[in-house]
């Protein structure tokens, strides 16, 4: 993937390519658009260099690469739309979405706390989510299902999509500064996105443990008759 994504780095379709994994991975997470997006970052950090003619003649090296900044407000960018287009859907999702929901305990679960968390202002749960696997499109469909209002919804999405645009850049950036342009150096960073999905989705399920804790311990206990 590397030299794939290397040759594009000099072309604006490397934004293209970008954008697209990272608004559709809403709907199919299966697709590596934070593996795309490290490797995107690992081919800037190196650069690609050509050679050209000066004023007077002289060969001279010009590196030709994509701006990481450049990169990284593609990729939040992208993150945002795909969450606003998931929010969309499930809140005009009408009945058929909502017994698809019903019959899910995690989106069930997710769309509880999502609420609860949203009407407290604590909405870092989004950004949480943001790095875990699937986490975003639980988010975003709990969201729309439970119709939260996009003032609630919206600022949260776009904090979660620059800071894991942000992470997934920085990661192929240091990783090629550090450990070259290499798979060992790409792979590295991506290994570190793993452990933060990871951590992430840790972080989720410690509120839902809590909570049914919580709920077991204060069930009235049955007395005889």
């Amino acid at each position: 993937m590397l030299e794939s994504v290397g040759a594009l780095t000099g072309s604006p379709w490397i934004y293209v390519v970008v954008a697209l994994s990272v608004l559709l991975d809403v709907f199919l997470p299966v697709l590596p658009s934070g593996v795309l997006v490290i490797t995107a970052a690992t081919a800037a950090a190196a650069g690609t260099s050509t050679v050209a003619a000066d004023a007077a003649g002289a060969a001279r090296h010009v590196t030709e690469v994509p701006s990481l900044l450049a990169l990284i407000l593609c990729a939040a960018s992208a993150s945002v739309l795909g969450d606003l287009v998931a929010y969309r859907l499930a809140w005009r999702g009408g009945a058929r979405l909502d017994r698809a929901i019903a019959r899910s305990r995690r989106l069930t679960s997710a769309q509880e706390r999502l609420g609860a968390a949203l009407s407290r202002g604590g909405g870092a749960l989004v950004v949480i989510a943001r790095f875990a696997p699937a986490g975003r499109s639980v988010v975003s469909l709990g969201a729309g299902a439970s119709h939260r209002k996009v003032k609630e919804f919206l600022p949260w999405s776009a904090v979660a999509g620059v800071a894991w645009a942000g992470y997934s850049v920085g990661l192929g950036y240091f990783g090629a500064q550090w450990l070259g342009a290499s798979w060992l150096g790409t792979a590295i960073s991506v290994l570190a996105l793993f452990v933060a999905g990871a951590f992430a989705a840790l972080l989720m399920r410690r509120p839902a443990a809590a909570a049914a804790a919580a709920a077991a311990t204060a069930a009235p206990v049955p007395t005889a008759s």
